[in-house]
Parts: structure tokens; sequence; C-alpha cells
């Protein structure tokens, strides 16, 4: 079972300088544009259908799991141990191993500094939260957590040997090896985790699937760049490579704790049933993230440091970057937001239902998570470490009273919309605030959103005027969904050249005596 990661400064600060022996936090010398743009787009190509594959075999697995084997308490436990293993993930290599994909030269030089640093730092997060784990899980409310604690945060220790080789795979756009790892990961992760808990172990059961898909996933990324599993230690190096990474590295903590404190919120206050009830909503809120900003963000970061140089180019990659996802995450959320009951009820069962009334506000938030985190990624690649901090530091400051209140006057219903509040309220205006003292201005950004909300509120209508005559039914519900579908398609159509990058200068013209000189005679002309 996989796990996500998230990965700061007044305009233009970059890093501090290394000592001249260790290599330079600084952005590569770009390749020419027409080199980058291809190893871009075939990377992002393998990505999309990577997670889209992934994707669709976990939530089918999710499906398998809720109907016939593991309860909401059962998965109130699970919400307990990910939550704790995600927020360790977000700074168990201090950071370090971003420094693969971000410095320049010969990333071989200084990866054996990067692996000594990554597996020490993450031995010891492990031996800490072993101890740690019986507090940890009772202050969560969740004492039956404990074991399930200590055998999924292992996949701590397996990360951090992994960032090195995994690491280079990013650097090389290596999206097409990567996907073949996910998918031995999936497919060997998920049959342990379907194998115990048919037997009967519950939230354990997800946790060795957890260790098993993560030791599938070191030895493909081994295997797949060879040579890049090698310990060594050079002080200079690695106190430039702290000097870059634990910037990274606490920012990261905060971004994963905004996006988990709910879950132990929820679990404190409210019990393992409702935390059952929560996660459950919460994942099906994150399917477009999943789907979509995963995709994104495996070749964004690469992108953005390459762009990073020149502001007028990072401002457009931004800009059309943002639309891309924003068009494609849009009609999921009004979709999965309209329709909540049903889908749940015909996904899972009725035993479930409880769970819709807080997914609508989570699919609001798991819109504006897409696109903060692309944020995010482009605000590190241009050293605006500062400003994250800023953004997540007050984001998790605002965030934990909002939902300690919000918890005990109206359940999962209010954290959901806790989170909205305090997200689109405060959130997203200092992310407009830090990526205009980046170069991007607020006017590209409304440029990439206009059209797909647009067409979102046009779903939204559809479905509000059309849900009680049709019912809610399968067949319904499958007209339904493509009448909303047809909606948006046509209200996006008039972005379609934005999304490809093509501007009104570069459309071949189509008229009869065009001259043959004149026009591109190939697609691959255009870009």
């Amino acid at each position: 079972m996989d796990t996500a990661r998230a990965p700061e400064s007044e305009t233009g600060e970059t890093s501090d300088a290394p000592a001249p022996a260790a290599p330079a936090p600084a952005a590569p010398a770009p390749p020419a544009a027409d080199s980058l743009d291809r190893k871009v787009r075939s990377a992002a190509r393998w990505s999309l259908i990577n997670t889209v594959v992934l994707r669709l075999g976990n939530f089918a697995t999710g499906i398998v799991l809720a109907r016939f084997a593991l309860g909401p308490a059962a998965w109130g436990v699970y919400g307990i141990a990910q939550t704790v293993l995600l927020v360790l993930l977000s700074a168990n290599e201090l950071g370090v191993g971003l420094a693969i994909v971000r410095w320049e030269g010969d990333a071989r030089r200084f990866a054996p500094t990067v692996l000594t640093l990554s597996t020490l730092s993450s031995g010891l997060l492990y031996v800490a939260l072993f101890a740690a784990a019986p507090t940890v899980a009772g202050l969560l409310g969740s004492p039956d957590a404990t074991a399930v604690l200590r055998v999924m945060c292992l996949c701590v220790v397996i990360d951090g040997v992994a960032q090195v080789p995994g690491g280079f795979l990013t650097r090389e756009f290596a999206q097409g090896r990567r996907m073949i790892i996910d998918g031995l990961n999936f497919v060997l992760g998920t049959s342990v985790t379907l194998l115990l808990a048919f037997a009967g172990w519950g939230a354990m059961s997800f946790a060795w699937g957890a260790v098993v898909g993560n030791l599938v996933t070191l030895i493909g990324c081994r295997l797949a760049a060879p040579g890049t599993l090698r310990y060594g230690w050079d002080p200079e190096q690695a106190r430039a490579l702290l000097r870059f990474g634990l910037p990274l590295a606490g920012a990261s903590l905060l971004a994963l704790a905004v996006v988990n404190v709910d879950t132990m919120v929820v679990g404190a206050t409210l019990g393992n049933v409702s935390l059952g009830f929560y996660v459950l909503a919460f994942n099906i809120s994150g399917w477009p993230v999943r789907i979509i900003s995963e995709a994104a963000r495996r070749v964004s970061f690469a992108g953005f440091s390459r762009l990073a140089d020149s502001p007028q180019a990072l401002a457009q990659g931004f800009s059309r970057a943002l639309g891309v996802v924003i068009t494609g995450t849009v009609p999921l959320c009004v979709l999965l937001a309209g329709l909540a009951e049903p889908v749940i009820h015909l996904i899972y069962g009725s035993r479930w239902t409880p769970a819709a009334a807080a997914l609508p506000w989570l699919m609001a938030l798991g819109l504006i998570r897409i696109g903060s985190e692309l944020a995010y990624d482009c605000l590190v690649a241009i050293g605006q470490r500062r400003s994250l901090f800023l953004v997540q530091g007050l984001w998790l400051v605002a965030l934990i009273p909002v939902l300690l209140v919000a918890a005990h006057a109206n359940g999962i219903v209010g954290v959901s919309q806790g989170h909205v509040l305090v997200a689109g309220g405060m959130v997203v205006p200092v992310f407009l605030i830090a990526l205009r003292r980046g170069g991007i201005g607020v006017g590209r950004i409304a440029r990439a959103c206009a059209w797909p909300f647009l067409g979102g509120a046009v779903m939204a209508a559809i479905i509000l005027g059309l849900e009680r005559p049709f019912g809610d039914g399968r067949l319904a519900l499958l007209a339904l969904g493509t009448i909303a579908l047809g909606g948006y398609t046509v209200c996006v159509l008039p972005s379609r050249d934005f999304l490809r990058g093509v501007g009104r200068g570069d459309r071949p013209h189509r008229g009869r005596h065009r001259s043959s000189a004149a026009v591109p005679s190939t697609r691959q002309d255009l870009r």
C-alpha cells in the first residue's frame, strides 16, 4: 500500500550557499525548451496512467474490504495508523532526498551522503515511535492501534532507504519504470492485505500490506536505478544538505499535519466508529487529489525546478499546469459532492451512508488541496521556503481550535465544514500572496481556473435540477452524470488552446489558399 508524501523566503531568496566542496542547491542549467517539454509531457503521461490504474485498483480493494471484511471501527484504527505514518514520512529523511531531484551536477557524487542521512534519521524516528506507540495511540483515542502503529511505521525506515533510488527516477523523469514498480507494489501489498483481512486480522492487515508493498518499491527502485544504494559520508556535503533539507522537512511536516490533524481530532473526540465514517468520506474526497494531483506532482517539482531561473517561463508553466489539474478535477469533485449519498450507498452499502453528510464539504477541500499542493511545489522550486512555513504554520494554528469546536458542535460534518472555512477563507489568499511575490500574478491563476469553475457551476445546477426527477437508481445516476459532464465539457472548450499550450498565433490557418511553407506540417512543429 503506497503512501502520499507532501514536500520558502522573501521574493528571490535562495538557500544558503554551501561550502565550495559541496554541491550547490541551485537550479540546474535548463536543457533546450523542446527537449524539456518532451520529457515533462512523457513523464506526465506515464504518471497519469500509473496513478489512474493504481487508484482504480485501490478503489476496488476498498469496496471489497468495506463490504465484506472490515467495519467502521477497523477503518478508524487504520485511519489513526495511516495518519501517524504520513506525518512521520513527511520528515523522515530530513528533506535531503529532494536534493537528488533539485541540485545541479552529478547527483551520484553526493547521493551516498544523502542515503546515510536519510537512513539514520528514519531509523531513529522509528525507534522513537516504537517506544511512544502506546502513548500516541491512547492520546488519539485508539489504544488498540498500538501494535498496528509499530508494524505499519516500519515503512518509515524502508522509505528512508528508498529515497535515493526513487529520487534518481524522478530526476530522470523515468515515470515508465516507476509505473512498473508501483504496479508490483500494489499487486503484492494488496494481496497480503486482502488475505489477512479475510483471515480476521482486522486493521493489522493494512499494516502488513503496507510493509510488503514498500519493500517491493525499495527493491524495484534499486533495480531500476542501479548503483544508487551506496552509503558514504562527506561532512561538508552533509552540512549543505541539512541547510537545504531541514526547512523543506519542516514545511512538509506542517503540510502533512494540516491534512491529517482532522483524523486526530475526530478520533480523540468522537471515537473509532465516527472516525471510520470520516476516514471513508475523506478517502473518497481524495480520489481526485490522488488521481490528478499525485500524477502532476511526480513531474511538477522537477519541471518547476528547471524553469526557476526564468520568471516568465515559470509563470506560464505554473498557470498552465494549474489549469490542467483544475480542469481535470472539478467534474469529479462536483459529481461526488452532488451525488454523495446515492454513490456511497451504491458502492459501499447502507451501513456506510453516515459518511455521505461530510462528503460535499470534503470535496470542496479536495479541490483546494489540489491547487495548494501544486503551489507548494512551485514555491519549493523557487526557494520560497519562508513563505511556505508561514502558510502551513498559519493553516495549522487556525485549524486545530476550529476543528475541535466544530467536532463537538456538529460531529464529522462540522469537522469538514471547519476545514473548508479555514482553507478557503485564510489559506488560499495567503498562497496567492506568496505566489505573487514569486512572480505569478493573480490574473494568471484566475485565467487558469475561470472556465473550469464556470463548468463546475453548470454541473451543480444540472445535478440539483435533475436529481429528484431522475431518482437514485444506477441507470439514473449514469444518465445524470453523463448530462452533467456534457454541460461541463461545453463550458471548458474555450480553454482548450490554453491547456494545450497553443497560442492563437500558433494555430494553423485552414483557408483554402494557405501556403505550405507558412503552415507547420506536423503536430510536433506546433510545440
